[in-house]
């Protein structure tokens, strides 16, 4: 027999359980998992044949993954600076790689800073805004990562001109990002009475492709598929995008050096490196007290070209260059293997977390919640994914269209359902015109003006590299 007292006690037991479950379901942790340069070349997007990313598709196969993800820039600076803030280049100003995002973006309106206000336990490491010394906002703690890497003695040199690629001496726990993993799985592992927002950002895919030789072995060189390309395909394409394009500089290198199959080697390399580090991410939370209670968000700043359109690296509006790989995993609200089909970009990304984690979304922020696509991601979605390099060049994707316009005016037109891989511009054709101006009407209504940094009239938009710069300095904006 309980007596009253014991009544007492096991009422007041049962109540403090109920507010304890009542706080962890309003306070869920976040953990944010950045990836550097990792195009749509993940297994379960099938873009590239021969990627080898088990990680990251399995995290896709437990919670909902976004086909048609774009960045809002597709250069690391202005794509990060834009999805921490919840604010379209466009609207800030900063468009490029050498600009400072600061005076466009004041640190209170960042994201971590809203979760630190929230008395969350903010921790991040590797590479979150432009890079790992660039902390914006606040911070509980900090990790940037460290180590050196070691060219391995097989390796013939640094690459072609300007991409990089070689195999390393190192072995996976020399790797900066393996230092960066293991910070992040440490403070999964802490034990405190206050939820975590914890940013973990991996450099690895970004050049030097270079990773341990291990990784370029699984990928023989003989058997190097190179990704679907034209000769010609810039035929169509106005002066403007040509310009963006470059097909005189990196890729005329690699064509003439003849080992285009070495750099996507060494790419498919580096991915399935930075895979590995995912895994073990992913690993520590399964395994921690708080897998059942923490949303993960994995998202990657942009994509990136390997001779598409004659293009290598980021910095231009089509789809290489735009696409991403963007997965979320939401305790009691994703369901497992989901697939959206729908066309989003990244401003999406700061109102998502705050609805999800109960807080207040800023009056600032550009675009609205994912939170009914994570439901239902067959659910109806009317927002297009806006990209901007550049000042005024702009690109709109919908599901089944993408137009651009240049700051010059010039446009490229794509039917994507018929088109995928972009190769017939139809902005000419009057019949199509319709077309653009459905399109067109998505465009950001206000440019800001550029903030400082950006290049000198008629310097062109490129990477955004400010005069001046040491050639170190610069190959640390790319």
């Amino acid at each position: 027999m309980i007596r009253p007292a014991s009544w007492h006690t096991l009422l007041a037991l049962l109540l403090g359980l109920w507010a304890t479950a009542a706080t962890a379901a309003d306070r869920p942790n976040v953990l944010f998992i950045a990836i550097d340069d990792l195009n749509h070349w993940v297994g379960h997007l099938g873009r590239h044949p021969q990627t080898k990313t088990p990680n990251i598709d399995r995290l896709a196969a437990q919670g909902v993954t976004f086909k048609r993800a774009y960045c809002t820039a597709p250069a690391c600076n202005p794509s990060r600076a834009s999805l921490m803030s919840g604010m379209r280049p466009s609207t800030t100003g900063c468009y490029l790689n050498s600009q400072n995002w600061r005076p466009g973006i004041s640190e209170d309106k960042l994201l971590n800073s809203q979760f630190a206000k929230a008395d969350y336990r903010v921790y991040g490491a590797g590479k979150i805004y432009h890079g790992p010394g660039d902390r914006g906002g606040d911070w509980a703690d900090y990790f940037p990562g460290k180590g050196q890497t070691r060219r391995h003695p097989d390796a013939k040199d640094d690459g072609v001109g300007g991409i990089q690629f070689y195999p390393l001496a190192n072995t996976d726990e020399e790797m900066p990002d393996y230092g960066v993993v293991s910070y992040g799985i440490e403070k999964l592992n802490e034990k405190s009475d206050k939820p975590f927002f914890l940013a973990v950002g991996l450099v690895k895919p970004h050049m030097p492709f270079s990773v341990p030789k291990k990784w370029f072995d699984m990928f023989p060189l003989e058997s190097i598929q190179l990704p679907p390309h034209r000769e010609d395909d810039l035929a169509d394409v106005p002066p403007a995008g040509v310009k963006m394009a470059g097909p005189n500089g990196d890729h005329a290198k690699i064509v003439a050096s003849g080992r285009w199959k070495e750099a996507v080697q060494a790419y498919l390399a580096t991915i399935a490196f930075c895979d590995s580090q995912v895994g073990r991410l992913l690993d520590a939370l399964e395994k921690s007290p708080h897998r059942d209670n923490t949303i993960v968000c994995l998202w990657s700043d942009h994509g990136w070209s390997l001779g598409e359109k004659s293009h290598w690296r980021k910095f231009a509006l089509w789809e290489e260059p735009t696409r991403t790989v963007f997965v979320w995993k939401v305790p009691g609200m994703t369901q497992p293997g989901g697939v959206c089909e729908r066309t989003v970009d990244y401003v999406t990304i700061y109102p998502t977390v705050c609805d999800l984690a109960n807080l207040p979304k800023p009056d600032h922020l550009d675009s609205r919640s994912l939170v009914p696509l994570l439901k239902d991601p067959k659910a109806a979605w009317d927002l297009p994914a806006i990209t901007t390099h550049g000042r005024k060049n702009h690109t709109v994707r919908t599901e089944g269209w993408r137009y651009i316009r240049y700051a010059n005016g010039e446009e490229e037109l794509y039917d994507e359902a018929a088109d995928p891989l972009e190769y017939a511009n139809l902005a000419g054709k009057p019949e199509y015109a319709s077309r653009k101006e459905e399109l067109a009407k998505w465009l950001p209504k206000t440019d800001a003006a550029n903030l400082p940094g950006a290049p000198e009239p008629g310097e062109g938009s490129g990477n955004g590299k400010a005069k001046g710069k040491g050639k170190k300095q610069q190959k640390n904006e790319d």
